[in-house]
């Protein structure tokens, strides 16, 4: 099948599934490139964690933070927690370091947010711009995305709540919901984050040791039920890190074969199904990623 068939053909599958979306799979090494309008923009939602973790690794690889320092992190924000800290019923003191595990390998808001107390979303975003990295926007942290109108109508308003993300969006990429909106929320495209990834597996402008930490803290991931079932092999390894928000899904990683090719995979959606759960989504944003995987790694 041709290239532009193969892309008119995954456009409709998406379509047909209620998603639209930004795809973009990068050979590594070769710089070859396959997507679907990969420089659409969307809230990027926990993707935020990985250019936190490079910032806040930076400062304690220069001595500004003491990655061994104990920070008092207290439970409680009122959110609906899934894992990780919101959950602890007392007050704990965590090194800098463990949050920066909590924060990528389980998506922790609450850690995050302590990070984000130590290195402010305009000091990770001056961050990237020293890198070189100018298509992601930080702009707010984790505690920005609690007020949503899922989190105030609550699960037996979620319907909703998905509804109002549905038909809330504007023309050029605003939001009556404002955590959705590209102009306000921490933002990114897919052709972003492969550079962000590029970046990360081929370090140059970001320090060679703050690069690998990153990338065993993303291998370590522990959400792996989006892209990873359609990524992961005994002759692969998986690594990412996958973003979340009312009718967003997202997932960004680097798949790595035993024969040596990589390739960054950047995947960011939104459905236009009114349901909080949506497997079926989470089954074809895979598959799709996956199709253009296969096909750029066949040239």
């Amino acid at each position: 099948m041709s290239t532009t068939a193969l892309v008119r053909d995954l456009g409709r599958e998406l379509d047909e599934g209620g998603l639209r979306g930004s795809f973009l799979v990068r050979d590594l090494d070769s710089g070859e490139e396959l997507g679907i309008e990969p420089d659409l923009e969307f809230s990027t939602a926990s993707l935020v964690k990985v250019p936190l973790a490079i910032a806040t690794l930076e400062r304690i690889r220069a001595g500004r933070i003491d990655g061994a320092e104990q920070i008092l992190v207290r439970p409680g924000r009122g959110e609906a927690p899934v894992t990780g800290l919101s959950r602890f019923r007392h007050p704990a003191r965590i090194s800098v370091e463990d949050l920066l595990y909590l924060s990528v390998c389980l998506s922790d808001n609450t850690a995050t947010d302590a990070l984000f107390a130590l290195t402010p979303p305009e000091r990770v975003a001056a961050s990237l711009r020293a890198g070189g990295l100018r298509g992601i926007t930080v702009r707010n942290t984790m505690r920005y995305l609690d007020d949503t109108p899922a989190d105030r109508l609550g699960p037996d308003g979620v319907h909703l709540a998905h509804s109002l993300a549905i038909s809330g969006s504007t023309a050029g990429r605003g939001h009556h919901i404002e955590q959705l909106d590209v102009t306000r929320a921490s933002s990114g495209s897919a052709r972003a984050f492969a550079d962000l990834l590029e970046a990360l597996w081929r370090p140059s402008a970001i320090d060679t040791g703050v690069a690998a930490r990153v990338r065993e803290l993303m291998g370590a991931n522990l959400l792996r039920h989006r892209l990873a079932p359609d990524f992961t092999s005994d002759v692969s390894r998986w690594s990412s890190k996958t973003g979340t928000l009312i009718n967003l899904r997202h997932e960004v990683g680097v798949v790595e074969h035993a024969d040596g090719q990589a390739f960054a995979v950047a995947v960011l959606t939104e459905s236009r199904v009114p349901a909080h759960h949506q497997p079926g989504a989470e089954a074809l944003m895979a598959r799709v990623a996956r199709a253009l995987h296969d096909h750029l790694r066949a040239r």
